[in-house]
């Protein structure tokens, strides 16, 4: 049963949002459905101080169609978006920036090369193949103004503790986000 059938994660709404909406905002889309008690995964409610999140738990359904209406409503001068998405929903991700032109100054991605069984101590050089192999993609995506890029990858770490792609509550993955995000 895969994530987006699992009734149990399916449960709640379809996207949680936390922060300002009118500022700068992070498209967060989630295969594994965390959030569906309506608050944002712990380790991301910092963020919520300086930026508007939106978590969009795909499994609920509706929560692609939402992202999309909010970077489809991004206009000239409007405040930046930032996109993260991991493995499962990383060429989904691709495709829904790519609709909206220079909508996103960010696509940030955690273990895109993920959608298969993939070793943790192979994640990075896959990421890397991932990136090469959507070439295109990415670079007319990065000429419309959008900063494309992995963020996070598994590893043999023991912090990591489960198999790519690292979710993304992870510590390590919100901390890469910050970065990339110039918050330190």
């Amino acid at each position: 049963m895969s994530a987006e059938t699992d009734p149990v994660r399916s449960e709640g709404p379809s996207v949680v949002t936390a922060g300002d909406p009118s500022g700068p905002k992070v498209i967060v889309l989630d295969p594994a459905g965390a959030g569906k008690h309506d608050e944002l995964p712990a380790t991301w409610r910092p963020l919520a101080d300086t930026r508007a999140v939106f978590w969009c738990r795909v499994p609920a359904g509706g929560a692609l169609s939402e992202a999309d209406d909010l970077l489809g409503d991004a206009g000239p001068g409007d405040p930046e978006i930032a996109v993260v998405a991991s493995g499962p929903f990383a060429a989904e991700a691709l495709q829904l920036v790519e609709r909206h032109p220079g909508a996103a100054t960010h696509l940030l991605l955690v273990d895109p090369a993920s959608d298969a069984f993939l070793p943790s101590d192979d994640a990075a050089e896959a990421n890397e193949a991932w990136l090469a192999e959507h070439d295109d993609v990415v670079t007319k995506l990065r000429e419309a103004g959008t900063d494309v890029r992995v963020v996070a990858s598994s590893s043999d770490n023991p912090d990591d503790r489960v198999p790519p792609p690292l979710p993304l509550g992870h510590p390590v993955v919100v901390t890469a986000v910050r970065s990339a995000l110039g918050l330190g």
